[in-house]
């Protein structure tokens, strides 16, 4: 654990956005601040490492951003920082500026990124998880996920009352990469007949079995779907339903809708905690961790390992209950 005293911290975005970004770095920039720490920004994450695209970030700077979604310093992905030549012309502009410690908002490729660099001689770092997968393993939560589950619960409720207008079966297709907490939380919420997702996986001709063996006929019914890292697979199983049995599915994929919008209460409560923690751990000399909420408290865990992947939606039960709250 490295002790010398912090002088100039960088913020930065990387990956996908998530709504709660803006007031985790809010957060992070305060927080410096009030410490007499100088910070430094960098738009669109690691490519702007390498473009030298930094920036004095100051309070200004972030005054009227927490109902933003998204988030001000742009993010993306950049594959060439997998690669030890840029990453060692990233540290060498970070050395340049004097940069001491750097806070990355982002995910669990975000986290790799900033571990490698700081194993290499780069600045110290600390993650703060930001994705509306919510699938970072060491943490029960990530900034974004309340904000697309209202989003998305939004855009079923609206469909409900078109399907009960006209008699129609929908299949609502929601994000979560490969994990199905997002699917999980809207199909009950929004009380769905099936939901979908690739850690229970069915197949179409068994789930057609259930569906013409229901013990009330439904003239209408919403099926929510995880794209399970296939975005669009809703179609395919539309047709293979209509293949199999007749039954007429039409397909409502949100897609990166829920990816936007102002965000929670929740969401903007968790990431403005996780910020002050952020920079408080780093100021105690902690690195090389992510700042993670666990029984609703938040602590530090170390960066997850890649080699593990994406966490997993477990609790299998809760798909049960829900298909025997609305078959009743």
């Amino acid at each position: 654990m490295k002790k010398n005293k912090l002088k100039k911290l960088l913020i930065i975005t990387s990956g996908g956005d998530a709504p709660g970004m803006n007031a985790a770095l809010r957060a992070v920039l305060r927080t410096a601040l009030s410490e007499g720490l100088e910070v430094f920004a960098c738009e669109n994450g690691y490519q702007g490492l390498i473009d030298e695209n930094f920036f004095s970030f100051s309070s200004r700077q972030v005054a009227n951003c927490l109902q933003r979604g998204g988030t001000i310093l742009k993010t993306g992905r950049y594959e060439a920082f997998k690669e030890k030549a840029t990453r060692d012309r990233c540290r060498a502009s970070l050395e340049k500026l004097g940069i001491d410690a750097m806070v990355v908002l982002g995910g669990d490729g975000s986290f790799k990124g900033a571990s490698l660099l700081e194993s290499e001689g780069g600045p110290r770092t600390i993650g703060i998880p930001c994705t509306i997968d919510n699938d970072i393993i060491g943490t029960e939560y990530t900034i974004g996920f309340d904000t697309a589950s209202n989003t998305a619960l939004e855009a079923i409720d609206r469909l409900r009352d078109t399907a009960f207008s006209l008699n129609n079966h929908f299949l609502v297709e929601v994000m979560g990469r490969a994990a199905g907490f997002l699917a999980v939380d809207v199909g009950i919420a929004g009380g769905a007949e099936f939901i979908l997702i690739p850690e229970a996986p069915i197949t179409t001709a068994s789930l057609v079995h259930q569906l013409q063996h229901r013990k009330r006929e439904k003239l209408a019914s919403i099926i929510v779907v995880a794209e399970a890292g296939h975005p669009g697979r809703s179609m395919i199983l539309a047709e293979e339903i209509m293949s199999l049995s007749g039954l007429a599915y039409k397909t409502c994929i949100l897609g990166h809708a829920q990816r936007g919008g102002a965000p929670t209460v929740k969401d903007r409560k968790t990431a403005a905690l996780m910020g002050y923690y952020a920079v408080k751990h780093l100021l105690a000399g902690h690195s090389q961790q992510m700042i993670a909420l666990k029984d609703e408290k938040i602590i530090m865990v170390p960066f997850p390992d890649p080699a593990l992947g994406a966490r997993c939606f477990a609790e299998q039960e809760l798909l049960a209950i829900n298909r025997l709250i609305c078959e009743i």
